[in-house]
């Protein structure tokens, strides 16, 4: 394995209940080469702080997380960028893992991107069944989107669009697959966790109604259209669900509050989509 230096990029606001254990799992990581860039977005408790125990490239940056990450990928020195959000906390071999498959001889010359999967934990209810409906996410191209790339090729396409928020994390790798080919975009086994916290319904739908506002601009991108008409069509999230009823109902309350709780993500999305357009 070769000893590329791999910059690890975190926009942050308002992160202090989870950016000391995002970072710490940074540190632990198997593979030492790596900068930590934290990109904060105006926090107004001791996220900045906290961070700095951690690494001194601490910077301020808004207005949004595509900005964020733009910003850090701009001050960073490695040779490849890692994307991850100030909620998640890494498992101990997934940079190794994806510096092994980067620089893989067989592969590297066309390796844009690299998907990482996750897996969602948190306190209550509503957690439980995000955990659950992540977990049928795993392996699903139409859903999962790459966070670690060849900075070149990230500089080259000019990193994510900063009109978006949410849908820009499938809009970089679907522009990276437009420019290096369909298997430009690999994937590893090692895993993300996702800490939900106490999660609320009302957050959810909150969160989805605010990201489905610039859907439109991904939309807009032919190269997207594919991808979109799955993303967007409620009957194939449910075709994935029902794909493992066993997995599905192993718990039932949870399994009928999963779906409650995607459908009615799908209704407020949907909501906020057409009234962007209006």
């Amino acid at each position: 394995m070769k000893n590329s230096l791999v910059s690890v990029i975190i926009p942050t606001k308002n992160s202090e209940r989870t950016i000391g254990k995002c970072l710490q799992s940074i540190k632990k990581q198997s593979y030492a080469k790596v900068e930590i860039i934290v990109v904060d977005n105006n926090s107004t408790d001791k996220t900045k702080d906290v961070s700095r125990k951690y690494t001194k490239l601490v910077f301020n940056k808004g207005p949004e997380r595509s900005a964020q990450r733009n910003f850090g990928a701009l001050k960073s020195k490695g040779k490849y960028v890692l994307f991850i959000d100030s909620d998640m906390v890494l498992s101990e071999a997934v940079v190794a893992d994806c510096i092994r498959l980067a620089e893989d001889s067989k592969v590297y010359k066309v390796l844009g991107g690299i998907i990482i999967p996750e897996e969602s934990f948190g306190e209550g209810f509503w957690a439980k069944c995000k955990a659950l409906e992540r977990s049928f996410y795993v392996g699903v191209d139409w859903i999962e989107a790459a966070r670690f790339f060849s900075k070149k090729i990230f500089i080259q396409l000019k990193g994510y669009d900063e009109k978006q928020t949410g849908t820009e994390d499938f809009d970089l790798p679907q522009r990276i697959k437009e420019k290096l080919g369909e298997n430009s975009i690999s994937r590893i086994k090692s895993f993300i966790y996702h800490d939900e916290g106490m999660l609320s319904l009302g957050y959810t739908l909150r969160k989805k109604f605010y990201y489905e506002k610039t859907a439109s601009v991904y939309l807009a991108r032919k190269s997207n259209a594919t991808y979109f008409k799955k993303q967007s069509n409620i009957i194939e999230r449910y075709k994935l669900f029902f794909s493992s009823p066993l997995r599905l109902f192993s718990n039932p309350l949870i399994g009928v509050g999963m779906l409650f709780m995607k459908t009615s993500e799908f209704l407020v999305g949907g909501i906020g989509y057409f009234l962007k357009q209006t």
